[in-house]
């Protein structure tokens, strides 16, 4: 199927496990799993891989917080990604594996950068632009991470942090806005071959594994502190994403 080591395969073990954690209990997971892919597969087809398993994270995570989500943000946001999606897609026709993979690191960094320094400068509860025009630029960055690298989860985070949403209704609707965007990605991500008969076998064979996940997400969202727990993430994604560059 792929030719990984023994290494290998306990990362994409791990990731597909993170996967459904990140669905069900802890979005800021996510932005962890993209670099790990990218480590043990070559850039560009990590991403196809890692599309597979986030969709089947998103089926459980639907599933369960159907009744939380707050729709208007999805609506808000789906547009803008649309075009963000599109945007990534062109690019992706002439990025190379060489090319992607630092690039992947550079999305990660810059994103937690953008995080870290709003959380260290302003403070949690600083006020954030809640304009129409602050949801589209984040919507269409949102579609220009994902399909470029499956890194939207911090873009998400900034725009659910800045409409205030209890925590079940957070999960819910970033859940059910990537359900929405990772199938708008399948088709154009299948015209570059990203996915295809491989990287779909791959994925069923961590669907158990991403089901273990989600329901440890579960248990998570409702016992681990998220402000400690966030932290040490943001630095091991910070890590992996040093790994890509250099």
């Amino acid at each position: 199927m792929f030719d990984l080591s023994a290494t290998g395969w306990l990362v994409v073990g791990l990731c597909g496990f993170l996967v459904g954690v990140s669905k069900t209990g802890l979005p800021g997971l996510g932005i962890l799993i993209v670099p790990l892919m990218a480590m043990v597969l070559p850039a560009r087809e990590s991403t196809g891989i890692l599309l597979g398993m986030l969709i089947l994270g998103d089926l459980f995570a639907a599933g369960y917080y159907r009744r939380v989500a707050e729709w208007k943000h999805v609506l808000r946001l789906l547009p803008p990604a649309l075009v963000g999606i599109v945007a990534g897609w062109q690019a992706l026709r002439f990025v190379t594996n060489e090319q992607l993979q630092p690039l992947i690191g550079l999305i990660v960094l810059v994103l937690l950068g953008l995080h870290y320094g709003r959380m260290r400068l302003w403070g949690e509860d600083a006020p954030i632009p809640t304009h129409w025009g602050f949801g589209a630029m984040l919507g269409f960055a949102a579609g220009v991470t994902t399909m470029m690298a499956n890194a939207a989860g911090p873009v998400m985070v900034i725009y659910l942090l800045a409409m205030r949403l209890p925590k079940l209704a957070f999960v819910g609707t970033s859940a059910w806005f990537f359900f929405a965007v990772n199938w708008l990605k399948v088709p154009f991500s299948a015209q570059l071959n990203l996915i295809g008969g491989a990287s779909i076998r791959l994925n069923l064979l961590m669907l158990p594994i991403i089901a273990l996940g989600a329901v440890a997400g579960i248990f998570f969202l409702r016992r681990i502190p998220q402000k400690a727990f966030n932290t040490v993430i943001q630095l091991l994604a910070a890590a992996a994403a040093l790994k890509l560059l250099f």
